[in-house]
């Protein structure tokens, strides 16, 4: 079996062999009617923040999730990890994907043959966690500050669609991330995220890049003592994210529980995210650190001033805020305020975010949050478009409300309500999104998810129902899951009503502890449209235990 998979792995990085490839995939996709216990889950996140060069996603558990892996947005790839926390992670957007606060995406995770309780969508918690500390800057203990910890993975994979009213698109993409934390217990650490992608087949009238090649994270740090780190290369600094990364160096010292930091280098291109040596910006921040048995909190408050061939761009005031109280109340909140405008220093609140979460019980949680953004503007860049920038200089607001229950240890019932508005009524939205999920199907093993989505807007509603069963095929082995998913548009100056489904089905085989490999495909019906989607990758983890002193 392993040679055959490995095989198919080969004929994949060849055109020639596509038919046979995507024929193996069909007949394992129907192939999946086995009964044993689930080995990997699809689980959603919630978007909670968006800024110019972030996306932050909150989950319920972001262990299994890893820097390079990516999110999914409407069964397409959106989203790629750069940092995280426990419970939420810092990602950039891909594939030109559009994404608001409020929004669902999710994350394919493999999990142990034992059974989990906790749902496919899990309990959301938008509030970032009191782990969202750089961990490598922090006051730990000195008996695990100079410990090897290594993870890594390396992946690549083959994106195919083919239609019978549109031109076939076939993509190749790798992927490699890398946490190294003091290496061989030394006082130095790295870590890095690169992806490459090329289009294969692309229209007759395409006349963009081809082949993409992206560094979203690579950097060495220093430890030089317990309190004082130094860093170089590309890193979004977890107590700055709204700053995001930052080509060049780092510093950041401990005080006791206060700390003091400041950055120097460049931003990424707007356009391609590569190096840019115009785009020159340096900051600094100080924050205190508290953390006892039933408190912790980090607070932090700092300024950037950014710059676009020498002219200042922007330069604003920043301030993050996060904790979490007795274990069950966790707060967070973030803004900006720029301080520079065309007649010198301007001042506008540009960001401001605001979540809370509530445990009740182990069973019952709560949150809310608000965000309220405006657009931000280089005054150097975007300087032929600041009048009309200006003059639509509305704050885009947004509520979420949301509640998740487990009334049953295997069943888990969850609702949440956003609504997104603005002073002269564009672009205004509600959303309500339901699911139940049952972690183990009685008599028959497996976890079986059900969600309702309802949106409306000023043109158009969108409903929006989707069931999926997952399981083991062979325990430890081979994973299957199955999906069906119904979407209603209805526009509303066209009396016509647009429906579309979807069939999809994946199998993920494990093989030698640290490989796997996924073939996924999909069938969507559109009127007379049929589009073929089938998704390839083969992915090798690896990893260093912590050595003992």
């Amino acid at each position: 079996m392993r040679v055959m998979l490995v095989s198919l792995v080969t004929r994949m990085e060849k055109d020639k062999a596509m038919k046979k490839t995507i024929s193996f995939i069909v007949i394992f996709i129907t192939a999946l009617s086995a009964t044993a216990q689930e080995n990997e889950e699809v689980i959603e996140g919630t978007v909670t923040f968006v800024t110019a060069n972030n996306v932050y996603v909150r989950f319920e558990d972001t262990e299994e999730i890893n820097i390079g892996d990516t999110l999914q947005f409407g069964n397409s790839d959106c989203l790629q990890v750069t940092q995280k926390s426990t419970s939420s992670v810092v990602c950039t957007i891909i594939n030109n994907c559009t994404i608001n606060t409020g929004e669902k995406v999710s994350a394919t995770i493999k999990k142990s043959s034992e059974v989990i309780e906790m749902p496919n969508e899990p309990i959301e918690d938008e509030a970032v966690p009191k782990t969202n500390v750089d961990e490598s800057t922090s006051n730990k203990e000195s008996e695990s500050l100079y410990r090897e910890n290594i993870r890594g993975r390396v992946s690549v994979g083959s994106y195919n669609t083919f239609s019978n009213l549109r031109e076939s698109r076939d993509r190749f993409q790798a992927r490699f991330s890398l946490s190294a934390n003091h290496i061989g217990d030394s006082k130095f650490s790295t870590e890095s995220y690169i992806a490459y992608r090329g289009l294969l087949t692309t229209p007759e009238d395409y006349s963009g890049r081809t082949s993409l090649f992206n560094v979203y994270n690579l950097n060495l740090r220093f430890d030089a003592t317990e309190d004082l780190s130094l860093t170089v290369g590309r890193k979004i600094n977890p107590k700055a994210t709204s700053v995001g990364a930052n080509d060049g160096l780092m510093v950041e010292n401990y005080f006791g529980n206060f700390y003091v930091g400041a950055m120097a280098g460049f931003r990424p291109d707007f356009f391609d995210y590569g190096f840019n040596a115009d785009l020159f910006q340096y900051g600094g921040y100080v924050g205190v650190e508290t953390n006892t048995a039933d408190f912790y909190s980090e607070t932090t408050l700092g300024a950037m001033d950014q710059s676009n061939n020498g002219m200042t761009d922007r330069r604003y005031l920043f301030f993050q805020h996060n904790s979490t109280i007795a274990s069950n109340l966790n707060l967070f909140s973030s803004m900006e305020l720029d301080i520079f405008g065309r007649e010198g220093s301007n001042t506008r609140l540009t960001n401001i975010y605001l979540s809370a979460r509530y445990r009740f019980s182990k069973n019952v949680n709560a949150a809310i949050s608000y965000d309220s953004r405006k657009r931000i503007i280089y005054y150097q860049t975007f300087q032929t478009e600041i009048e009309r920038i200006l003059d639509d200089d509305l704050a885009r607001q947004g509520v979420r409300l949301r509640l998740n229950v487990r009334p049953a240890k295997i069943l888990w019932l969850g609702a949440s309500y956003s609504n997104r508005f603005q002073n002269d009524q564009q672009n205004k939205s509600d959303n309500v999104y339901a699911y139940a999920t049952l972690s183990k199907i009685p008599g028959i093993g497996g976890r079986f998810n059900v969600s309702y989505n309802i949106n409306t807007s000023r043109y158009l509603t969108g409903n929006i129902l989707s069931v999926r069963h997952s399981r083991d095929l062979v325990r430890n082995k081979l994973y299957a899951d199955v999906y069906f998913r119904r979407a209603d548009y209805s526009y509303n100056n066209i009396d016509e009503e647009y429906k579309q489904n979807y069939f999809g089905g994946g199998l993920n085989y494990t093989f030698s502890k640290t490989w796997q490999i996924n073939f996924s495909g999909e069938l969507s019906t559109f009127g007379d449209e049929q589009n073929y989607r089938f998704y390839t990758r083969l992915t090798k983890r690896f990893y260093s235990k912590n050595k003992k002193r």
